[in-house]
């Protein structure tokens, strides 16, 4: 049933009872008998309760002014405050408080001045003190309603916000994986294609002048495409959450990626400066895909050029470059991702990443990437 349906059936039974109880009920003595004046103030008073939801300040002064208007004529009973009452209750729990106070303040200085004005022997005792003390009652019951109403909203809140951070952790989480499942497959078999296609070309170049040679380059893309399958293994196995049992990318893969790049063909020198640390587990990763796909691009892009790999070592940090002699390599081709991926995987471990055009010639791949805490 809607709200206005009910305080219309509210509104008619108050209205019916304060009728009969201020028919039936005790009279004291000066008070004047009902007549049709009477009955239509404590409809009036009464009717407006339909409404007290909506417009619960408007109600709270109609039926006060009806109710000090009942007693100013002299008319019999204690029941018709009920509707100033349930006004008075409605607007302090609906978190009117001080319009509430307001109300029962104004109401009961009418009653007091109504009746003072009608009786010479009015004393204070004479139904002020009941109806101040209905009006504390009602007040008390409505603040607690308020309170009690704005802890459930401030609870279904906190739950809409708690899920809310729940689903943009889930979506965060869902968008971080599809992005490192992307940077894994991308560095993995960007790598290993590239070197299959050099190794392909040298093979066809080779085929009938030096059989030999040509077997030997078909041997290594037999062996790149098995390390491509180990690491496809790996990433998938990281996603089905079990143990790749060592097959994690990190540095200490290194030199087979370095031998497979000489493989095809690039002249590969390693440059180790400072004491040997570990690295952080997410930093080692990165170190190694960023080798891996700086030979890519090498590879892809500039030819056989000759490649320096250096890690220097330092208290907190690893910097770690690959150099190349061959052609300056302004950016990547157009939808390249290379470079993009490996500044990420830095910045992701906690370190940052740099690349451009080497002094006298070639391209410089340079990131700083954070130790392990011992």
């Amino acid at each position: 049933m809607a709200r206005w349906s009910i305080d219309g059936v509210a509104a008619v039974a108050v209205a019916v009872g304060v009728i009969a109880g201020s028919q039936f009920g005790p009279r004291a003595g000066g008070q004047s008998s009902l007549d049709l004046a009477g009955y239509a103030l404590l409809v009036a008073g009464s009717l407006p309760l339909v409404w007290r939801r909506r417009r619960p300040l408007l109600v709270a002064a109609l039926t006060a002014i009806a109710c000090v208007a009942y007693h100013g004529l002299l008319y019999p009973g204690i029941f018709a405050a009920t509707p100033v009452l349930l006004a008075v209750y409605t607007l302090i729990s609906l978190g009117h408080r001080l319009e509430g106070i307001v109300t029962a303040i104004g109401y009961a200085t009418g009653f007091y001045l109504a009746i003072g004005a009608a009786r010479a022997d009015f004393e204070i005792h004479d139904g002020l003190l009941w109806q101040i003390g209905f009006l504390t009652a009602v007040g008390v019951i409505g603040q607690m309603v308020a309170t009690h109403r704005a802890y459930l909203r401030a609870v279904e809140q906190r739950a809409v916000q708690a899920e809310r951070t729940r689903d943009e952790a889930a979506l965060r989480r869902a968008g971080e994986e599809r992005l490192w499942i992307a940077q894994e497959l991308h560095d993995t078999l960007t790598h290993s294609i590239a070197v299959i296609n050099v190794q392909v070309g040298v093979a066809v170049h080779l085929l009938d002048k030096n059989p030999e040679q040509a077997h030997s380059a078909l041997t290594a893309i037999k062996e790149t495409g098995q390390e491509a399958m180990r690491e496809l293994r790996a990433t998938l196995g990281v996603l089905r959450q079990a143990d790749p049992d060592g097959a994690t990318a990190g540095l200490a893969k290194l030199p087979r990626l370095l031998a497979r790049a000489e493989a095809a063909g690039l002249p590969v020198t390693v440059d180790v400066r400072g004491d040997v640390s570990p690295l952080t587990a997410e930093a080692d990763r990165a170190a190694y895909r960023i080798v891996q796909e700086a030979l890519t691009n090498v590879l892809r892009h500039v030819g056989h050029a000759a490649v320096t790999v250096t890690r220097e070592y330092r208290r907190d940090t690893v910097t770690l470059r690959v150099d190349n002699d061959g052609a300056p390599l302004q950016a990547e081709p157009r939808h390249g991702m290379g470079l993009i991926g490996m500044r990420e995987r830095a910045v992701a471990a906690g370190g940052s990443l740099t690349t451009g055009p080497r002094l006298g010639g070639g391209f410089r791949v340079e990131a700083e990437l954070p130790l392990g805490r011992p």
